[in-house]
């Protein structure tokens, strides 16, 4: 039986000024009609790129591809247009990572899915319309006519992953190649995504192509797994296998960085003085019958070196909490106090004497930092806030601060697009320590990072609490981060703490049922206990 992915020696060339990159190197695997498999590493090793080389996507673009790609019996490389046409939606169709960035903003969903199966199958518009409801309906989007009339900045992420996937689907692919389609998404809407790849290819019998840096993301939903570094096949094998018993040392480092629920809990530090105390915490935003409340009633303490973990999904009011808590946002009522003084009225005036004390690293360092400016720069701009006039003195400060987030100090003047997603990381956590504080607000810092980076961040946050006496307040949505790095745990769903307490406390006996909810949608490393806990999930759904 010929298989219906077949890839020969592959490699894909980039032009760059100095010499070209080679992001893959040699790479040969095959994939059968209705099977799985996941293509798993760090970030730059490959795998996109040979997701990419499956559908011909890197013609055009100054890429130099090599070796053989045979997708359906289609060669692609020597394709014509007509039969890539046919190849790209009939034989296979690709869902990114970013669907805000494969979505057009100005069409409504239903209309861009119609687009897309008349191209490939032809028909009226009303039928190529029809079909788009239908399949919206399939990746469970409600009320469907409705919702296919409105723009994905309408949609929630999940639901413009959804969408996505309708589109993928329309033309009913036989292979579909899904290029990190969860990074983005919380635990419970991943969860929810991976369970629908799992019915849909029971249903259809497509072959999955799955390109993660989440093993296990991977463990939920494939057969197959291939690591790659360096644009090269490391390991391959069944999944259980590959992440029971790997044979390969960089596999094995890459399954150690991955965090887990039964792993250790974190050492308490010595606890010292309450920071921060916030009381009845609440948020609006709008005016009138459009007021939203996005934090209600919410209390917590952070204490001098000890990390509060703040889980919940997307919408829940984390971020919204985070934000208040170091006054970026005003609290709309409550009471907020720092080392025993109320600072939830103060003005901006007299909140500054406070504000260096109180820091945020934030989800997305490129959004937070001037492409314009080189890092060095935006590193010392609390500095120069605080009255520091001596330019040498800055300057060696910045450097001392690289370092010790474990940059090189001559990389002053690089800018922000010359650092990977890691690096970036750190650049936001050395920024926020420039101003001496005691206390640092992360929001989401590793959520877009693979796991070995996730790893190296919270390590050197750890560090610098263990060093510094720092309180953090650690937001994510991922459970599995936030019980490796936190000794206390806040569960928010719908802009309140429904539950809050220990590590041991929260995760071994979880009283609400949300996070019970949550727990269920955390990845297992095991596909056994990943089929488990997929049933599992759908009794709590159904009850």
């Amino acid at each position: 039986m010929t298989p219906l992915v077949e890839v020969r020696d592959l490699t894909v060339e980039f032009a760059r000024a100095d010499d070209p990159v080679r992001a893959v190197d040699g790479l040969s695997f095959t994939l059968d009609e209705g099977r799985a498999l996941a293509l798993v590493g760090e970030s730059g090793s490959g795998k996109s790129t040979v997701a990419g080389a499956l559908l011909g996507l890197h013609r055009g673009t100054g890429a130099r591809v090599g070796g053989t790609v045979r997708v359906g019996g289609i060669d692609v490389a020597t394709a014509g247009t007509s039969e890539l046409g046919r190849l790209r939606g009939g034989v296979a169709a690709m869902v990114f990572q970013d669907p805000l960035s494969a979505l057009d903003p100005y069409y409504a969903v239903g209309d861009q899915i119609a687009e897309v199966y008349r191209v490939h199958a032809g028909g009226s518009r009303r039928s190529a319309r029809a079909r788009a409801v239908e399949v919206l309906e399939r990746v469970g989007i409600p009320d469907a006519v409705r919702r296919s009339r409105s723009r994905p900045h309408e949609f929630s992420g999940g639901m413009r992953q959804r969408a996505l996937l309708a589109m993928a689907l329309a033309c009913e692919p036989r292979l579909l190649v899904a290029d990190e389609p969860t990074t983005a998404l919380d635990v419970t809407v991943q969860a929810q995504i991976l369970d629908l790849l799992h019915e849909l290819r029971r249903e259809t019998g497509m072959a999955l192509l799955l390109v993660t840096h989440d093993v296990g993301v991977a463990a939920e939903s494939v057969d197959e797994v291939l690591v790659m570094q360096g644009g090269r096949e490391i390991e391959r094998g069944p999944v259980g296998g590959v992440l029971d018993a790997p044979s390969e040392p960089y596999t094995r480092r890459l399954l150690a960085a991955v965090p887990r629920l039964d792993g250790p809990v974190r050492t308490p530090l010595a606890k010292g003085e309450p920071l921060l105390e916030a009381r009845g915490l609440r948020r609006e935003f709008g005016r009138g019958k459009k007021t939203v409340t996005a934090v209600e009633e919410a209390s917590l303490t952070v204490h001098a070196g000890e990390t509060l973990g703040i889980v919940g999904e997307s919408g829940s009011g984390k971020t919204t909490l985070g934000r208040m808590l170091v006054r970026l946002l005003d609290p709309t009522a409550g009471e907020l106090s720092y080392r025993g003084r109320k600072i939830g009225d103060l003005s901006e005036t007299e909140l500054r004497p406070y504000r260096r004390e109180l820091q945020m690293v934030f989800q997305d360092p490129v959004a937070s930092l001037n492409p314009r400016r080189s890092v060095g720069e935006s590193i010392a701009d609390p500095l120069r806030v605080a009255g520091k006039h001596d330019e040498t003195w800055i300057r060696s400060r910045v450097r001392e601060l690289l370092d010790r987030v474990g940059l090189d100090p001559d990389r002053y003047e690089a800018y922000p697009h010359e650092f990977s997603g890691g690096q970036r990381q750190r650049v936001g956590i050395a920024r926020a320590l420039a101003a001496d504080p005691r206390l640092i607000v992360c929001d989401e810092p590793v959520s877009a990072l693979d796991v070995t980076t996730q790893a190296q961040v919270t390590t050197l946050l750890a560090e610098l609490q263990a060093e510094l006496g720092l309180g953090l307040v650690f937001i994510a949505h991922d459970l599995a981060v936030v019980r490796q790095v936190s000794d206390r745990v806040a569960v928010m769903r719908a802009g309140r703490i429904v539950e809050h307490g220990t590590v041991e406390e929260v995760y071994g006996a979880p009283r609400h049922p949300y996070t019970r909810q949550l727990l269920a949608a955390v990845p297992s490393l095991d596909p056994v206990h990943a089929a488990e806990r997929r049933e599992r999930r759908q009794e709590l759904a159904v009850a």
